[in-house]
């Protein structure tokens, strides 16, 4: 009995071992092998001359290189079969990209070096996950630019060396610069392989205020399925308005901006006959549209607010105003002016005035000039008129603050077919466009005593030459009948524009800029296609 008892045991034992013995050399058939074309030691393994990344080692693999290899590419998710690995290199082989997630799985790596081979294409997620990354190679490769905070997440690195790399300083760098500003992890010293202004300089040594990355350009918003020949943005109330003038309809459009839809939206309309100019003039929170007529006269409308709509309370005074031509409103002292420009040979550009029930005739300028534009400025803290005309150079005209009155204080010399003068500023600097519609607008500069040019554009078929602003940004757009419209941006540090953007608008005869819930518009009247709305964005490059 006790005999069989311990036979049984024994058999049992002899059972189990064997069991052992069968699942060890089971794990040890599974167990990957050292790929074709690769040379493994215990804890390394060294892969030269193959065409594709193997996807398993031995599992003791710490340590792994590739060397002169013709893969194309490190694929996404290559060494999830070799957790352990604390160190890995790729030198002289010939691919030149490296994907998403190239690296993931990999929680113990703290060095990789990937030298002397052709990348030009690093994913932003390249190296998502290497959390215990100490040491990043990527030196002498063709890298121009690294994607924008490739290196986020690697809270472990003390060192990224990047020689050999011929990058472009332009404003794709800028994030790379402000890194390695405010960062404490050292950084090889690099150089710019361009543009031509930084060549050869050290990226170190740069600053981020090295790069000027915010530029803007004019989006295409919205087009209006009407022809227009002047436009006018306005505030009343607490509410944001655009008129256009439409001469073939005979109307002055009103567009109400919607703060809940953000969009424009057709708010009212003034019916008349041969419209070319609707002004509004705000006095004393009422709001009164100048309708100006090539035929039938012009008037001046009110607002009624019980009634909800537009009111003829005046007519303009026709033997004077022929043909208007422009109109320009303003405020001396506290009273309401505004002017109508008459391009007829017989009437009179005339200055009218509030007189708290309606609008009378102030002061008659010159006659038979044909005026085509008026510009009410300040010319040192003075009020002052421009006036443009088609028979001789444009005329200047100052306030005489004792006699209440314009005078006429000189012309721009040397400046004849001017069709309109604008004026901007620039601090305390005063400047002005003048449209030419034959020769070159010109911008010219008040140095004191006299206007200046500063700068001169090509223009042939122009017939407007505007400028506006937009917060810090200051513009100037030059609208053409026979050729794209052209914007220029006032460059500070040169005190003149440069062109930046061209514009698709037919026969633009006027622009208004609005600013609106934190958004910016331009609506440009068209007078041979439709009306156009553009939208101001600002971009910035290094994103």
């Amino acid at each position: 009995m006790g005999n069989a008892s311990r036979n049984t045991k024994r058999c049992t034992l002899l059972l189990w071992i064997a069991s052992l013995l069968l699942l060890a050399h089971t794990k040890r058939a599974r167990q990957p092998r050292c790929p074709t074309s690769c040379t493994c030691t215990k804890d390394n393994a060294l892969c030269e001359s193959i065409t594709s990344i193997p996807r398993s080692f031995p599992p003791d693999v710490v340590s792994l290189s590739f060397v002169k290899s013709g893969f194309s590419e490190i694929p996404e998710r290559s060494f999830l079969h070799t957790p352990a690995l604390h160190l890995l290199l790729f030198t002289a082989n010939s691919f030149d990209s490296i994907n998403e997630d190239a690296f993931l799985g990999l929680p113990h790596l703290e060095y990789l070096f990937i030298e002397n081979n052709k990348i030009k294409f690093i994913s932003p997620h390249a190296f998502r996950g290497l959390k215990s990354l100490i040491h990043l190679s990527l030196a002498f490769n063709n890298l121009q630019a690294l994607p924008k905070d490739v290196f986020k997440g690697m809270e472990a690195l003390t060192k990224v060396d990047l020689r050999g790399n011929n990058f472009n300083c332009d404003c794709k760098l800028k994030w790379l610069v402000e890194w390695m500003y405010n960062t404490s992890v050292t950084v090889d010293q690099i150089y710019c392989g361009g543009p031509p202004v930084y060549q050869g300089k050290k990226v170190n040594d740069l600053s981020p205020q090295s790069f000027d990355c915010i530029t803007t350009e004019f989006a295409a918003y919205h087009s209006l399925k009407f022809e227009s020949i002047s436009v006018d943005s306005f505030s009343f109330g607490n509410d944001h308005f655009v008129v256009f003038a439409q001469p073939f309809s005979g109307k002055c459009s009103f567009l109400e901006w919607d703060h809940v839809e953000m969009v424009f939206r057709n708010y009212d309309d003034i019916n008349s006959t041969s419209t070319v100019i609707c002004k509004p003039l705000v006095i004393d929170n009422q709001l009164f549209i100048i309708v100006a007529q090539l035929f039938g006269g012009s008037h001046i409308y009110k607002r009624d607010t019980p009634a909800n709509k537009f009111i003829k309370i005046q007519d303009i005074d026709i033997l004077k105003i022929r043909k208007p031509n422009d109109v320009e409103t303003f405020y001396i002292d506290g009273e309401s002016f505004f002017i109508i420009a008459d391009s007829s040979k017989a009437g009179t550009t005339t200055v009218y005035k509030w007189n708290g029930n309606g609008f009378y005739s102030h002061q008659s300028l010159h006659p038979w000039y044909r005026d085509t534009d008026v510009e009410y400025l300040e010319i040192a803290n003075k009020p002052h008129l421009i006036l443009s005309s088609s028979s001789q150079r444009p005329v200047i005209y100052q306030w005489n603050k004792g006699q209440r009155l314009f005078e006429r204080r000189t012309d721009i010399p040397e400046m004849e077919d001017v069709y309109a003068v604008k004026h901007f500023k620039v601090d305390t600097e005063l400047y002005i466009c003048l449209t030419r519609f034959i020769g070159d607008s010109k911008v010219m500069k008040w140095d004191g005593s006299m206007f200046n040019e500063i700068q001169t554009m090509p223009s042939r078929g122009s017939m407007v030459f505007q400028p506006f602003s937009f917060g810090s940004w200051q513009y100037a757009i030059l609208g053409n009948d026979y050729s794209f419209t052209k914007v220029y941006r006032w460059e500070g540090k040169k005190g003149q524009f440069i062109h930046v953007q061209e514009l698709n608008i037919q026969s633009p005869r006027g622009f208004s800029p609005v600013s609106i819930d934190n958004r910016e518009f331009l609506h440009a009247s068209s007078f041979k296609g439709k009306t156009q709305i553009y939208e101001h964005l600002i971009i910035d490059l290094s994103n």
